[in-house]
């Protein structure tokens, strides 16, 4: 299974350099593809980021018993 840091820093690395691409873009047909692309790399990352804080409200002692 992957480390949730390295799979944040995957996603994160993804997003910079897909944006780097679409600053190269010259058609409009590619910057709307770019953008398809950093939409679902964002929204896979809010999931995370979202877990994680929910996850933020548990005790977490709970789960070492």
């Amino acid at each position: 299974m992957v480390e949730p840091e390295r799979l944040m820093d995957g996603l994160s690395s993804e997003i910079m350099s897909t944006l780097q691409s679409m600053q190269k873009a010259k058609t409009l047909d590619e910057k709307m593809a770019y953008s398809k692309i950093v939409k679902n790399l964002c929204k896979s990352m809010s999931v995370f980021l979202n877990l994680a804080n929910d996850m933020m409200g548990y005790d977490t002692d709970v789960f070492d018993e």
